[in-house]
């Protein structure tokens, strides 16, 4: 298990572990999202141990990652380097594939990941961009865990918005959303037509990760009711080790 949880996380997840076991709740989770600027730092550094010490310091349950390099000619994989370090479960979803370069989004996970989909959110010429669709087995449980990176055009994202709406029509289990959406505009279209979606959920700044002005990066679920507490992880090392800081949701059945 990974040390130096946040306090209040650690006590809202022993808690409802504690509920789990006398049958009261069926699995209570805690979610991440981060965006790990390819572990390049804000100094410049490559480093992805350093990005590993932020997941030992957030220990979440589940984790979705943008920006990850996941291999291929010189590209190091560093998917599997945080693999090894958090002993997770890990599923891969390249928005960028050649055989000189895999990058993208990656959830890893506590929990056994049952199943992998990929969902295509190319625009245009735009940069190719993507979502990791998993189903995750909690506590007996099945999630389904999408963990995307949105584009840094207006109607970019409204047209992946649109694509990721469209595959989540399905009450057979609780659909989590997370990653960087890349939506600078409070009021802007993407983001009313997710608040639609899912109802509203808190927020925390998390970009730039030095001095935090701008909500990019978001957690959803469906149905709201059951996340009960989001936060952004600003310790020292979070604040060098990406330009975003981790975003944190705690959720109870």
């Amino acid at each position: 298990m990974m040390k130096n949880a946040s306090p209040v996380i650690s006590a809202l997840r022993q808690a409802a572990l504690e509920e789990a076991v006398s049958g009261r709740t069926p699995w209570p989770v805690t979610l991440a999202t981060y965006n790990i600027h390819g572990a390049v730092g804000r100094d410049g550094r490559f480093s992805p141990e350093r990005v590993a010490d932020v997941l030992h310091e957030i220990d979440a349950d589940i984790i979705a990652l943008q920006e990850v390099p996941l291999g291929g000619g010189e590209t190091p994989n560093v998917l599997a380097e945080l693999k090894q370090a958090t002993g997770f479960d890990a599923a891969e979803g390249p928005a960028c594939d050649s055989p000189e370069c895999r990058y993208g989004n990656a959830v890893l996970s506590r929990y056994p990941i049952l199943s992998v989909r990929a969902i295509d959110l190319s625009f245009g010429s735009r940069e190719p961009r993507g979502a990791l669709d998993a189903d995750v087995d909690c506590h007996g449980r099945r999630l389904r865990v999408v963990a995307t990176h949105l584009g840094l055009r207006p109607a970019e994202r409204r047209h992946q918005i649109r694509r990721l709406l469209e595959m989540f029509d399905t009450e057979e289990m609780p659909v989590i959303l997370m990653g960087d959406i890349n939506e600078w505009f409070v009021w802007g279209r993407p983001l009313r037509w997710l608040v639609s979606h899912f109802q509203a959920a808190p927020a925390p700044r998390t970009f730039p990760s030095g001095l935090p002005l701008f909500a990019l990066d978001r957690i959803w679920i469906r149905p709201r009711n059951r996340l009960v507490h989001v936060m952004a992880h600003a310790t020292p090392l979070a604040r060098i080790a990406s330009d975003h800081l981790p975003l944190i949701a705690h959720i109870e059945g």
